[in-house]
């Protein structure tokens, strides 16, 4: 029995000592020292705890009772031996003990011992209602508070009790992680050539904002592989394009592989180049503004290869002739449909559905295409052609409402058909008559139908409100500038022909004139002679000679602006002056015209008097013609000889229709007033009526036009006084030509010998 002071007697010691003796050595129960209590307070725990459970003897003697909770405890040692339990921050050295004491007596009902003292602190320090303690307590034995760590070499560790942290990822981290997954995409599509699942891949990673990367990353692993996967990459960005990848990103992606030209350089020898027509190819493929070129060159170092790679796009690849033809077939062999035959499908499907009005039809043409990242193109084809055919217009939006119903062309590649024309309705204002006027009439009828979004279609540029005839000027400049490096570049007058009939201005022809004859003055003979040959073919077929001959008072008025930037600009000018008289483009009487609109004294009536001393020298024809030196354009001296020998050779005997198809080989149709000149001349001077049959032919299957008909009796009427030293009675048998033309129908019946003989309009006739 524990005595009234607390302590326990000498047997009760030995009764505890005794136990501990028979426990394992390595698993002895240690009771943590009291910070505060003298070693004899350690035992006194466990007398109290046993005091609670029944009386002891008074002879001091433990009952049968309490050694077999003595036992017990011994016994369950296994749970908390390796338990080291926290010291108290609050106790002294002699607390630990009387703390466990005073709350034995407490749990028990018994009044408060003399040794109690109540804590100062504010906070409660009693246990709580489960037992485990508050602060300044030991707690309960399964408690972890504290610096408790999960041992991982534990055989029964579990990582699902490791504590849960969250982690935020820093931006580094997330793009570093997309570029990794981009990578795979990349690489499996080239594997696969399945854009649809590349698509939806891209898709699903999200992270719009870094689609740049995708791009740069696409055409970077492309440069370095062959042609297949290079077409491949071009494809997958055409389908991607706005229904994917934002345009902003598609050119923020170009750009970034510009910036690193130089670094692409040092893997890739041809980086270059291949980078060139990657640019080239996007703006052929409507993904790139012609703009963006422009724009991006300013910002990059002038050294760069990021500028090496822009002018190489504009020079090599956007500037020559069918030049999109060129860059979709330059990496021939991929497996896909080009862009350009996909255009092309678009095209005819939308032409037979004008024709027939099937809506079924071309509903099922447009999803057998099964390109429907690449449907805006529809959508920007059908209008443009409801703008040229406004009898198509009704079937075109009938169209392109039953493709948005039944959700074949989403309302997004309908916006983007819709802001694709948008940009380039400049364009189209040379081509066709308010087309601005037009679009803004079909946005409202689209938008009243319920198959636009007014808001998803951008505005019509501001600028092209209430364009003012300076604005027109310029737009024509920045036309006739492209036009004319094409044909320096093709050598093809058919081609310039249909250009410049295209875009209707015939207000500004002069202006061709003097850009054409600028523009080679500033390149080498082979463009001169080019320059010339042209004038030549457009003479009266799409100039009158008035538009010819205010070009050259433009030219000869800049003349001294053009002296600064070309030296030799004088003697070219006067040499341009002399060939267009030998090529009987200008009369001589046009070269006073020119004078008198000059100021006198000024470089360009200089340049007039230069002129007519050229044509006066002694075989002025031969030298003039040859002043160029014979470029590899189609020199008018070439063809004259060509046709003079297939006419000598058809007055000897030779088959019409052999005849026929060598003058078709010439491939000038714009120069046959020379057939007809000559053919005539001939038919006068050996007095051989068949070749009059051969104009006939050559007129009835369309092959001479009844303009260069006129155009050839007209350069004859001009002749008659030189051509009567050589021929007798040639104004007779001129005017026997003449009558027999008209009655069988190949010469118009208003022209007239008499007018066309009078000097004084002979030249201002001949647009007639």
């Amino acid at each position: 029995m524990a005595s009234n002071d607390g302590f326990l007697t000498d047997e009760q010691r030995e009764l505890l000592r005794s136990a501990s003796q028979s426990r394992d050595s390595s698993h002895s129960p240690r009771f943590p020292k009291s910070p505060r209590s003298g070693p004899e307070l350690q035992g006194k725990h466990v007398a109290s705890s046993a005091k609670n459970q029944t009386s002891v003897d008074v002879d001091g003697f433990l009952t049968d009772e309490q050694r077999e909770l003595l036992r017990s405890a011994s016994l369950g040692r296994d749970s908390v031996h390796s338990l080291k339990l926290p010291k108290s921050p609050r106790s002294g050295p002699e607390f630990q003990g009387k703390h466990v004491a005073i709350g034995s007596k407490n749990h028990a009902g018994g009044a408060v011992g003399k040794h109690d003292k109540r804590s100062h602190s504010a906070k409660n320090g009693r246990p709580k209602k489960s037992g485990c303690g508050g602060k300044g307590t030991w707690g309960g034995l399964l408690d972890t508070d504290g610096d408790v760590h999960l041992d991982r070499n534990d055989p029964n560790y579990d990582s699902e009790e490791e504590p849960y942290q969250l982690v935020g990822k820093t931006v580094s981290e997330s793009l570093e992680e997309y570029k990794g997954k981009v990578g795979s995409i990349i690489k499996e599509y080239f594997a696969t050539d399945d854009v649809a699942s590349a698509a939806a891949d891209l898709s699903d990673l999200g992270c719009p904002s870094y689609h740049h990367y995708f791009v740069k990353k696409l055409i970077s692993m492309a440069m370095d592989r062959h042609d297949r996967e290079k077409e491949m990459a071009a494809v997958l960005l055409s389908s991607l394009y706005a229904d994917v990848i934002d345009p902003e990103q598609v050119s923020k992606g170009f750009s970034k592989l510009l910036d690193s030209a130089d670094d692409l350089a040092l893997d890739i020898p041809d980086a270059v180049d291949v980078l060139a027509l990657f640019v080239a190819r996007a703006v052929v493929d409507d993904i790139l503004p012609p703009a963006f070129l422009t724009k991006t060159s300013k910002s990059l170092p002038e050294d760069s290869k990021g500028v090496e790679v822009i002018q190489k796009a504009e020079k090599s690849y956007l500037s020559a002739p069918l030049h999109a033809e060129i860059i979709e077939r330059r990496w021939g062999g991929s497996t896909h449909v080009t862009v350009e035959e996909v255009k092309k499908k678009i095209s005819d499907l939308l032409h037979e559905y004008v024709e027939s009005g099937d809506k079924a039809e071309a509903c099922r043409c447009i999803r057998d295409l099964k390109v429907r990242f690449f449907h805006h193109e529809v959508v920007k084809r059908a209008l443009i052609l409801a703008m040229e055919r406004r009898s198509a217009e009704p079937l075109i939006l009938a169209l392109l409402k039953e493709a948005a119903e039944e959700g074949l062309i989403t309302s997004s590649q309908i916006s983007k058909g819709f802001g694709r024309l948008a940009d380039t309705v400049d364009d189209l204002s040379l081509d066709i008559i308010n087309a601005k006027d037009m679009f803004e009439s079909l946005i409202l009828k689209a938008t009243t139908d319920g198959w636009l979004i007014p808001a998803s279609v951008r505005s019509i540029p501001s600028q092209l409100d209430g364009l003012t005839e300076q604005d027109n000027a310029r737009l024509f400049k920045e036309r006739a500038i492209t036009i004319i490096q094409e044909y320096f570049l093709s050598d093809d007058i058919f081609e310039v022909v249909r250009s410049l009939e295209d875009l209707a201005a015939p207000d500004f022809n002069a202006i061709f004139v003097k850009k054409l004859i600028t523009l080679a003055m500033d390149r080498k003979n082979r463009e001169k002679e080019m320059a010339s040959a042209l004038l030549s073919a457009l003479y009266t077929e799409v100039f009158p000679v008035e538009d010819i001959v205010n070009g050259f008072v433009l030219l000869l008025e800049a003349a001294e602006d053009l002296a600064l930037d070309i030296p030799d600009a004088a003697n070219e000018l006067a040499l341009f002056l002399a060939r267009a008289v030998i090529d009987d483009i200008l009369a001589p009487l046009n070269l006073e015209e020119i004078n008198s609109q000059l100021k006198p004294g000024s470089i360009g009536s200089e340049i007039v008097r230069m002129a007519r001393s050229l044509l006066a020298a002694r075989l002025a024809g031969e030298r003039i013609l040859r002043c160029w030196g014979g470029g590899t354009g189609w020199a008018v001296e070439d063809a004259k000889d060509k046709i003079n020998k297939l006419l000598e050779e058809f007055e000897t005997g030779g088959g019409i229709g052999e005849a026929c198809q060598c003058i078709r080989d010439l491939n000038m149709p714009f120069f046959h007033h020379e057939v007809v000149k000559k053919a005539l001349v001939m038919a006068m001077e050996k007095k051989n009526d068949r070749l009059l049959n051969l104009l006939q032919e050559c007129s009835s299957e369309g092959l001479i036009t009844i303009n260069q008909m006129v155009k050839g009796f007209t350069r004859i009427a001009d002749s008659l006084d030189d051509l009567a030293l050589d021929i007798p009675n040639v104004r007779d048998k001129f005017a026997s030509y003449v009558q027999q033309a008209k009655a069988n129908g190949w010469l118009v019946s208003s022209f007239t010998f008499g007018t066309i003989s009078d000097p004084t309009v002979s030249n201002g006739d001949m647009s007639s």
